[in-house]
């Protein structure tokens, strides 16, 4: 059995590795590829690709983001090989939140999208939903998702709490897709007036998430085991609905009703704000991203930043569109390293919403 120390250690390592991968190999390869092209803005993805996956660099740093995502989860220091062998401890932790706690509603019963089952998501060994430990392994493996930020990834969330809030302080709040919760914290604690519903599929994550809001005696908050595309709340529910790094994994279909789902239940007048991955700079950064979506099974993130965007959110009724680049730390916007093209994606329900978005609604 594998000790903490031993785990530690090897979490570490590849935490250092993906240091170097994103500081050091990312910053090597671009130069290299800009100094083979001249500085000469490539026109598309394919341009990029007939320079890039000729350069050993480059497979070197695509065969390093592939295995070093393997090896968190699933190698000898893996979370999933560590978590399922320290299992009744690590659930013990949970043992906060009654199965009957109002806090929490779970139905497990609850049909699953195949999109979801069918796909082990970044990598994780069955999925997040896939057996009881899977959300403390998702909430460990979220610590270094972006290395750049190191240790502080939760001041992503905070910032972006921060940033909606700049639009004005909503009562009612649905966060899409919330996962083991860390999304919501920030909502919980910057609205501690408001009501917050949380919403995602995984029993797992949404135990963590309840467990959290419990410790931190939250009592503004409820975390329930519903499909984003069918959250069962009944019209105009909220006047803010929200998600973090959700759009981009749900394909194409799935996400029409998602939008719908996030018009139908907020009032005339609210704000939708997601975070996600749309903004790209060039046809290399937008290379990268599609790559990064293959090595991380992240199948629906190339279709999501195919997608013209401000029309589909037209076409489901919404306005004061605004999609814009997000900085997830200080000067992250324009820096030489590896990172996410984070983009906010704000609209509006409007206070009399078009005959035609009702009626294809209605439909």
């Amino acid at each position: 059995m594998t000790t903490e120390r031993e785990f530690s250690a090897g979490q570490r390592f590849l935490l250092a590795a993906k240091g170097f991968w994103t500081t050091t190999l990312y910053p090597q390869m671009r130069e290299e590829y800009e100094a083979i092209t001249q500085g000469k803005p490539a026109k598309n993805v394919a341009a990029v690709a007939g320079v890039l996956e000729d350069l050993t660099i480059y497979q070197y740093f695509a065969w390093l983001e592939r295995h070093l995502q393997r090896m968190k989860y699933s190698g000898r220091y893996g979370l999933a090989r560590y978590y399922d062998e320290h299992r009744e401890n690590f659930l013990e932790r949970l043992g906060g939140v009654s199965p009957d706690d109002p806090a929490l509603e779970l139905k497990p019963d609850l049909q699953l999208p195949r999109y979801y089952t069918d796909v082990d998501i970044h990598q994780h060994p069955g999925g997040v939903w896939s057996e009881d430990v899977a959300g403390l392994v998702y909430e460990h493996g979220a610590r270094s998702t972006t290395p750049l930020l190191g240790s502080s990834h939760g001041d992503l969330h905070t910032r972006f709490t921060d940033l909606v809030a700049e639009g004005g302080t909503p009562k009612r709040v649905l966060d899409m897709a919330c996962g083991f919760g860390k999304s919501t914290r920030p909502f919980i604690a910057k609205f501690d007036k408001a009501q917050i519903e949380a919403v995602d599929l995984s029993e797992p994550c949404l135990r963590v998430a309840a467990q959290f809001a419990h410790e931190a005696g939250a009592a503004n908050a409820h975390f329930r085991q519903r499909d984003a595309a069918d959250t069962g709340f009944d019209d105009s529910s909220f006047d803010l609905v929200t998600s973090t790094m959700f759009l981009h994994e749900v394909p194409p279909k799935p996400l029409q009703s998602v939008l719908a789902e996030a018009f139908r239940v907020l009032e005339p007048g609210g704000r939708m704000v997601h975070l996600d991955f749309y903004h790209f700079p060039d046809a290399f950064s937008r290379f990268m991203h599609y790559g990064h979506g293959r090595r991380n099974n992240e199948p629906y993130m190339q279709p999501l930043a195919e997608l013209d965007l401000p029309k589909v959110l037209k076409s489901h009724g919404f306005t004061d569109i605004e999609i814009e680049p997000f900085a997830e730390a200080p000067g992250a916007v324009g820096s030489s390293v590896w990172r996410f093209p984070w983009t906010v994606i704000r609209a509006r329900k409007p206070l009399k919403p078009k005959k035609a978005a009702a009626k294809r609604r209605a439909k």
